[in-house]
């Protein structure tokens, strides 16, 4: 006769820990092994409702100093990651930190297709030798 006993109860179980997503910092030391690619990558962080990290994907690397990034392929992961939000990371292989005028127009494009799919775009920040830093703080994204 087969034994057909749960073998773990709802009280046993636990949830992994992720990562809790409080601020820029944080983002910024997580990709902190970003600021040493000689290329620029773009990186996609997904959060749950919480704000923790459900996945990181990289999901542009371009040349020394641009990277195409199209906003279906920002969203791809997240959706499949059933995430409530995203936080965009790229990196300036230069070392400056400063975000460029694409930079900015891309953040637009990006939040105005999270808006649309009902995912929102927390922050973006860009990552470099010289620091971190963040679109959100300078007042680019709302």
């Amino acid at each position: 006769m087969l034994d057909y006993r749960v073998a773990e109860t709802p009280a046993t179980y636990k949830k992994p820990t992720a990562t809790k997503i409080c601020e820029p910092r944080v983002v910024a030391e997580l990709c902190k092994p970003m600021t040493r690619l000689r290329q620029e990558t773009f990186r996609v962080l997904a959060l749950d409702s919480k704000n923790h990290l459900l996945r990181k994907v990289t999901v542009a690397r371009g040349t020394l100093n641009a990277t195409l990034v199209h906003p279906r392929d920002v969203f791809y992961p997240a959706i499949k990651a059933n995430a409530a939000a995203i936080i965009l990371v790229h990196n300036h292989p230069s070392g400056d930190p400063t975000p460029s005028e694409e930079d900015r127009r891309l953040t637009g494009r990006i939040c105005q297709a999270g808006k649309i799919l009902g995912i929102e775009v927390l922050d973006h920040i860009v990552v470099a030798k010289g620091g971190y830093v963040s679109l959100r703080e300078h007042g680019e994204i709302s």
